[in-house]
């Protein structure tokens, strides 16, 4: 395990949440830079499911879980999910929008 609040059950749980709909975001309310990702997704005609982590039942336990599906730490929110895949974070997101394989990886998830 190894990280703090990480247990399995809530693995299952961010699997579930991701795969039920073509983009989700684990956001926070408080974070600019979700917020930007929001935009930037919604700019493109995408309807994500945002979770906002401080607003829902053991959000925390959720970020950890997070935290473990990658060896980048620095994306654990905003988590951009795309056909149940993790993309990233923001950083991630943008360079795919620049090198414009955004829009592309958007419409195989079926999100456009």
């Amino acid at each position: 395990m190894g990280i703090r609040g990480y247990h399995p059950d809530h693995f299952a749980r961010v699997t579930k949440m991701v795969s039920q709909r073509p983009v989700v975001i684990f956001s926070k309310t408080s974070c600019c830079i979700s917020n930007t990702m929001k935009s930037l997704l919604q700019y493109f005609g995408v309807s994500p499911v945002v979770y906002e982590l401080n607003e829902i039942p053991r959000g925390h336990k959720i970020e950890a879980a997070l935290a473990s599906l990658g060896h980048n730490t620095t994306w654990w929110v905003p988590a951009v999910f795309i056909d149940g895949e993790p993309v990233g974070g923001a950083n991630e997101v943008m360079s795919l929008h620049l090198q414009q394989n955004l829009r592309p990886m958007l419409n195989r998830g079926g999100a456009m």
